[in-house]
């Protein structure tokens, strides 16, 4: 959701369902974050019904995402050190260094494959624009 709208949805919102909001992304279960906020399961489940009130709760999910996804982006290199690790460690079981190998492997196929979407999506939207 963009910035405006995000803002023109919050605004429609009371600071209780506000409050519901952000105990639901803290809280998966919906007894949970209606119990921290004091009231119903069922007024949290009507609530999820107004659409400003569920596009502001799918924005704020999806903030958490992206937090997570940068998280994990920073460990990369930690993970590929610990994997080449292993890899390298002879006295590792053997299973252990299979499966390092199997993994490196796996992300840089991947990561090629990426690369050469984005090269062709990049030459049809060339195209599309001419």
């Amino acid at each position: 959701m963009q910035d405006f709208a995000r803002a023109k949805a919050e605004e429609q919102l009371t600071q209780k369902q506000f409050d519901a909001i952000v105990a639901l992304v803290q809280n998966p279960k919906l007894a949970d974050a209606a119990k921290e906020i004091g009231c119903d399961e069922s007024t949290i489940y009507r609530w999820l019904q107004i659409p400003a009130f569920r596009e502001t709760y799918a924005c704020y999910r999806r903030e958490l995402v992206r937090a997570a996804i940068a998280q994990a982006q920073r460990a990369t290199s930690e993970a590929v050190e610990v994997l080449r690790q292993i890899l390298n460690d002879t006295t590792a079981a053997k299973s252990s260094r299979i499966s390092a190998a199997r993994t490196i492997l796996e992300i840089a196929v991947k990561a090629v494959e990426v690369e050469e979407l984005e090269t062709r999506l990049s030459d049809l939207e060339r195209r599309l624009r001419k």
